[in-house]
């Protein structure tokens, strides 16, 4: 939904065709979240289909430009004012790799380990970035996020380390 709802956002500033909305969308996230121009298309369909959005007529160059309705500002505005739920969110992989990896009794310290080796050179890769080309506050903040959940999941793998070492269960394994 959020691809939608993004797309929402930047129509709230004036009408715009397709390749400036992917445009806009990654330029606002930093280009962390690329976007391909038929997922785009296909979502302003839906979203025409629904009344959130009207397409214009087509210019010189065959772009059709889209306008926000009213019902599309309301769904913005829903969008802006609910929280977005944890339940929302998708699946985490890496829990369910470790959690699987303790239930098939494997040794998940080289999982953890190769998990913080990659976590790690992807924060480092965050904070490089935010130091070369933060273009605005928007970027700035999608940087941030991702380098505040690249250090949380350093910490829990961290936790992860500790709670399995001190297992009983974890340490009868490793004989």
């Amino acid at each position: 939904m959020a691809i939608r709802h993004g797309l929402l956002a930047l129509l709230s500033q004036g009408p715009r065709y397709g390749y400036q909305l992917r445009a806009e969308f990654e330029a606002s996230t930093g280009a962390t979240w690329p976007l391909n121009i038929g997922q785009i298309y296909t979502t302003l369909s839906r979203m025409e289909r629904d009344g959130l959005v009207s397409p214009g007529e087509q210019d010189e160059q065959g772009r059709v430009v889209y306008s926000i309705t009213e019902a599309g500002r309301a769904e913005m505005e829903r969008w802006f004012g609910t929280p977005v739920a944890q339940s929302d969110r998708p699946r985490d992989e890496l829990v369910i790799k470790l959690a699987m990896a303790v239930t098939a009794a494997a040794d998940v310290r080289p999982i953890i380990q190769a998990q913080r080796t990659a976590t790690m050179r992807t924060l480092q890769e965050f904070v490089r970035a935010k130091r070369a080309n933060v273009e605005g506050p928007a970027q700035r903040l999608v940087l941030d996020s991702m380098i505040f959940q690249a250090e949380a999941e350093q910490r829990w793998l961290d936790h992860c380390e500790a709670v399995l070492t001190a297992s009983p269960q974890t340490q009868e394994k490793q004989k």
